[in-house]
């Protein structure tokens, strides 16, 4: 990959950083706020599998697991110090999301929590102080969790009633204010995990891939709905889906490790955006229910219709890694063997790519493939991108005189602004950039505070222990002279 002498974006370009609400608010049960399901997700490396176990119930229990969720970094308190060190970096966007149980603690009310509604109405407005351009995900890994444990999550069509309920009175009260949303965070992982975005566990149903199939049809239909609002209040209003992108590699030129890639790639990186923003279900969608053993979706009168007629306007996408897919059952192919092995990241699965690095926690390291995917997104869509999450998970340590030397981010970062901007030369249309965690929360696959992404370090360690002091890393300086420059100034 060629380094560009001069990496300027084009006027306009929304720089600035991401976070989701259940990873950095805390404050889980205060001013009437409801329980979400991220809430009830314990801190620790096999978070995932305790909440894929067959005898998880949502349930809370404190006496044998930390919650860090509860706390996350306290920006629910916090958040005019961390706006006003955003603005110091110089961000034009930030990106964060609305808890649904904020508004609507259960989730099936018919009025919204005054409370949850006004603390919103502030973050908003010390955002516009700052000239910084909100960017709002509307569900992001956190329905409330009565949804989940009463109707079983998206599978249940009433869900489409209550969020619709939820989206319209935020966007009543805050489409004047804000341009840019988005409708379901990372809507394709319940491919690989439906717990977090459907609310789907092993009791209702979530081995059951028609289970998932047929809430993602609610929630096609529940996105379509939003972008309905949306266009209806604001002429001008943008809302996007929002998807994990990774280039999905054959592992090597064998025709079974293409044919498998492609269908990979049909199933995790296109299908969701295919529905959302083409309007209707792809070719391939009997193929996929037959690959994955699902039933066809009940698909009610009307709905194909509303799929048709609200489109979305971009695509938000997260990128943090590629993978590559071995299918193969010759002996050298083998997943199983040395030359293949295991690996995951990001909720997805394949092999090791012997070409690229890893990080501490697994994840490959691609800045190329990031070029890649914004290429395959525009010439498949040609609609606006926007990247939304993009970043390295890192352990980070404060040296004797204070400082926090994250080079190895900035180096991560500078790699994938350089392939982004290479992209843009390609022709493709970019709306921004918010790296995620832009301030160091907890993470979701491992609800670690010790994984920071941030370019602010906050202190507090695994278990909540801490000052929760913010302090600048190395790399709150170098980003703020990208976004001085536009993306000019790199080193």
């Amino acid at each position: 990959m060629s380094e560009f002498k001069k990496t300027v974006f084009p006027a306009g370009f929304l720089w600035g950083g991401a976070t989701a609400a259940n990873q950095c608010e805390g404050a889980f049960d205060v001013d009437g706020k409801g329980i979400s399901v991220a809430d009830t997700m314990p801190r620790g490396k096999d978070r995932f599998s305790i909440i894929a176990s067959p005898d998880f119930d949502w349930e809370i229990d404190q006496n044998k697991y930390y919650y860090p969720n509860h706390l996350g970094i306290d920006h629910y308190h916090r958040f005019k110090e961390d706006l006003a060190l955003f603005s110091e970096m110089g961000f034009k966007a930030y990106r964060f999301s609305i808890a649904w149980s904020r508004i609507f603690p259960k989730g099936d009310e018919g009025e919204p929590n005054e409370a949850g509604l006004s603390f919103y109405e502030e973050l908003i407005d010390e955002c516009l102080k700052y000239g910084i351009e909100p960017v709002i995900t509307i569900s992001h890994y956190e329905m409330p969790v009565h949804l989940a444990k009463v109707y079983s999550g998206w599978k249940n069509r009433e869900l489409v009633g209550f969020f619709e309920n939820y989206s319209k009175v935020v966007l009543n009260r805050f489409a004047h204010k804000v341009k840019y949303w988005m409708t379901f965070n990372e809507i394709n992982s319940a491919m690989e995990f439906p717990a977090l975005s459907q609310g789907l566990i092993a009791s209702s149903g979530a081995q059951d891939y028609t289970n998932r199939f047929q809430a993602w049809h609610h929630q096609f239909v529940a996105s379509a709905l939003v972008v309905k609002i949306a266009h209806e209040l604001r002429e001008d209003i943008q809302v996007g889906c929002m998807q994990i992108y990774a280039p999905l590699y054959a592992f090597d030129s064998n025709p079974v490790n293409q044919f498998a890639s492609q269908l990979k790639q049909r199933a995790f990186d296109y299908f969701t955006s295919d529905v959302q923003v083409r309007g209707y279900y792809p070719s391939y969608f009997n193929q996929l229910l037959k690959e994955y053993d699902a039933k066809a979706p009940e698909i009610e009168d009307g709905d194909l219709e509303i799929l048709k007629n609200n489109t979305v306007d971009y695509i938000g996408f997260s990128y943090y890694m590629s993978m590559a897919i071995n299918d193969s059952n010759s002996e050298k192919s083998d997943p199983t063997s040395e030359k293949s092995d295991p690996t995951s990241g990001n909720l997805m699965q394949g092999v090791k790519n012997p070409f690229l690095e890893s990080s501490e926690w697994g994840w490959q390291v691609d800045p190329l493939g990031l070029r890649i995917s914004m290429n395959d997104l525009w010439d498949r869509y040609q609609v606006p991108l926007f990247i939304v999450e993009n970043g390295l998970g890192a352990k980070d340590e404060i040296e004797d005189n204070g400082e926090i030397n994250d080079d190895y981010r900035i180096d991560y970062l500078k790699k994938h602004i350089i392939a982004m901007h290479e992209a843009v030369e390609d022709g493709v249309d970019l709306i921004g950039y918010t790296p995620w965690g832009c301030i160091d929360l907890v993470a979701a696959s491992t609800g670690e505070m010790s994984k920071r992404y941030g370019f602010i370090y906050v202190d507090l360690d695994d278990y909540g222990n801490g000052s929760l002091d913010r302090i600048k890393k190395k790399s709150f300086y170098w980003y703020k002279d990208v976004i001085a420059t536009n993306g000019a100034k790199l080193e």
